[in-house]
């Protein structure tokens, strides 16, 4: 997902901008310390305390140059307008937060709100299109059987979650102003794999094949994420 990312910001910027990041459900800060790394300035938003405590300690080790450009704001995502004022900034990233969402179109408004013409607005969320795809690979018959007529699943955490289908993402992108520009499937071949699985030795060639299914019709279609890119109008 961040060589899509990427991929979609240096498509659109000129190289060596440095670009005002939004990051919504920010989580520990991976994707906003990579963005300052970078050179950018990126403000991470996250409602979870521990969240926000790991990702202080995450920047505190970080250089003073990198430090100095993150911000993080404890608070919700649907409150963007309560923090920041519309056109703010450049790039704004919601990665995994949809599917905690029940009511997810105002808050993808909200975040549309908050960037400047010609702004990228980044979404991860599940693919409600082939949530039968975990179940039936692992041979659960039943559970794929009941996933073809919902967008409701439990993740491997065991919380009830919803997701979101293409289609209907589009069209809410199409409403708010910000058109889907491009989009990828993330994990079409290893969703099955452990969270503690051991880290292949041939990773590079593993993350060739993800990168290449992602991007490539019919494999996308059926990744466990889908990675949206709209950009405002």
């Amino acid at each position: 997902m961040a060589r899509q990312l990427d991929e979609q910001i240096s498509g659109r910027f000129p190289v060596g901008r440095r670009l005002r990041v939004l990051d919504v459900g920010m989580g520990r800060g991976a994707q906003a310390l990579r963005l300052a790394r970078l050179g950018h300035q990126v403000t991470g938003v996250e409602r979870d305390p521990t969240m926000v405590a790991a990702a202080r300690e995450a920047v505190a080790r970080e250089p003073e140059g990198i430090r100095e450009r993150v911000r993080l704001v404890e608070g919700d995502g649907r409150d963007t307008g309560v923090h920041f004022l519309p056109g703010s900034f450049d790039v704004v990233l919601c990665h995994a937060v949809l599917m905690y969402v029940e009511e997810p179109d105002p808050l993808v408004a909200g975040l549309a709100r908050m960037l400047a013409p010609g702004g990228l607005l980044s979404l991860l969320v599940r693919n409600g299109d082939a949530l039968a795809m975990r179940p039936g690979l692992g041979g659960d018959w039943a559970g794929a059987l009941a996933a073809f007529d919902t967008t409701a699943y439990r993740n491997r955490l065991g919380v009830s979650v919803r997701a979101d289908r293409l289609a209907s993402l589009t069209a809410t992108l199409d409403g708010i102003a910000a058109p889907l520009h491009a989009w990828y499937g993330v994990r079409v071949f290893t969703d099955t794999a452990a969270d503690d699985a051991a880290v292949p030795p041939d990773l590079d060639t593993l993350l060739a094949v993800e990168e290449r299914a992602g991007r490539t019709d019919p494999y996308r279609g059926v990744a466990a994420l889908l990675h949206l890119c709209g950009v405002r109008g």
